[in-house]
């Protein structure tokens, strides 16, 4: 049976939907095949577990359950590949420090510190298979401005865009306006680069509502992407799995009518208006056949440009008038498992989590073929000649 260590939580404004994410993960977890750990990462980046975290009441009080569990530690040492108890102490009558074995890491992170490459790279440090697409992948799928860039670089259809840095604009703001609006026409959308769950999201029609909403973005990151509004749009997702070339496509969804942007209450809080408890999609997306199979094929090379694995969600927009088909932006594991567009394929959320953890071991022994050493003479002949060079 595989132990596998269920990360959740994180330092990100997308805290609490990672904590929903990760249970569901656990809860719908093949309990013959895999014993699941779950790890809780707190808003300060501490790592705890405990039979506790299993219980969602319990994060009610947060700083009460965190009581109840006991903090761990994941060396970037390959050969220390497990959560060490922390403080460090030894086992009863050993000189071994106590642990907690780990077969896979499976990270249910939504945002930075867990979805963005920083996470991947420390698992890889410590030469532990983990579920999702690897550091490169990651971090160009976090950062939409990268992404953008990648994508135009590669011909992808992209809306036209423009980004900059937030010393940038504090330096002069009025200029900053005035540079958007020559490039960009109205409505626009402005972003944070490193953010979702449209978190610091905001839709702007005129100069004064982009003033509004560059203030607002600049509070969660660093660098800011606009992009022009695509006119009269339907939204439509589609999910990539595999590794490599050997990728499937899930059908193709239509979530609820683009009428007005939806915020993050919207998304995750409010059933009226689209929550995800609410009926909020059309599956498959009523859109024409050839559109469909456009998406799909789009969906699979955007995989593959970023070096993806695993599982990843694509979301496009088409202008209802042309039907033009726009690439919107990437999810990436753990930001989105899209287990709802396979279902109707015949493949549940315990079979996906069971494929994906079958990926991230496949992917981790392919890993383990490169060679990272290569012989060569230059030391011996640096110190043949002492220090210099």
């Amino acid at each position: 049976m595989l132990k596998v260590a269920v990360m959740f939580g994180g330092k990100s404004v997308e805290h609490e939907v990672s904590i929903i994410t990760g249970l569901q993960v656990i809860e719908n977890m093949n309990k013959e095949k895999y014993e699941p750990i779950p790890v809780y990462v707190g808003r300060d980046g501490r790592w705890y577990t405990g039979k506790d975290l299993l219980d969602i009441s319990n994060y009610k009080d947060i700083p009460s359950l965190l009581k109840k569990c006991e903090q761990v530690v994941l060396p970037p040492v390959p050969g220390l590949n497990k959560l060490y108890y922390y403080p460090f102490r030894k086992k009863f009558m050993s000189k071994e420090y106590d642990y907690i074995d780990v077969d896979v890491i499976f990270p249910a992170f939504h945002g930075t510190h867990g979805e963005d490459g920083t996470m991947q790279g420390l698992f890889q440090l410590a030469n532990l298979p983990y579920v999702g697409s690897g550091v490169v992948g990651s971090a160009t799928g976090m950062d939409k401005v990268i992404m953008k860039d990648i994508f135009k670089a590669n011909n992808l259809p992209i809306v036209n865009y423009l980004w900059f840095l937030r010393k940038e604009y504090e330096k002069n703001k009025e200029a900053m306006l005035d540079l958007i609006e020559s490039k960009l026409k109205y409505p626009m959308f402005v972003k944070p680069a490193n953010l979702g769950s449209s978190i610091g999201i905001s839709k702007a029609k005129n100069r004064d509502e982009l003033f509004d909403a560059i203030e607002i973005a600049i509070y969660y990151d660093r660098k800011i992407i606009v992009e022009e509004a695509v006119k009269d749009p339907m939204e439509v997702n589609c999910s990539v799995m595999g590794i490599d070339k050997d990728l499937e496509v899930s059908l193709c969804e239509m979530p609820v009518p683009w009428e007005e942007f939806l915020s993050y209450q919207d998304k995750y809080m409010r059933k009226e208006k689209g929550g995800k408890g609410s009926t909020t999609r059309q599956i498959p997306a009523p859109i024409p056949e050839e559109k469909t199979k456009e998406i799909q094929e789009l969906a699979k090379k955007v995989f593959q440009i970023l070096d993806c694995s695993g599982l990843a969600r694509i979301d496009f927009l088409l202008e209802k008038e042309t039907m033009k088909v726009y690439v919107n932006e990437i999810n990436t594991i753990p930001g989105s498992f899209a287990f709802y567009l396979w279902k109707p394929l015949g493949i549940s959320f315990e079979k996906l989590i069971d494929r994906l953890i079958e990926y991230a071991v496949e992917r981790h022994k392919e890993y383990a073929r490169n060679m990272y050493t290569f012989e060569t003479t230059l030391l011996l002949k640096a110190a043949d000649r002492g220090t210099k060079m």
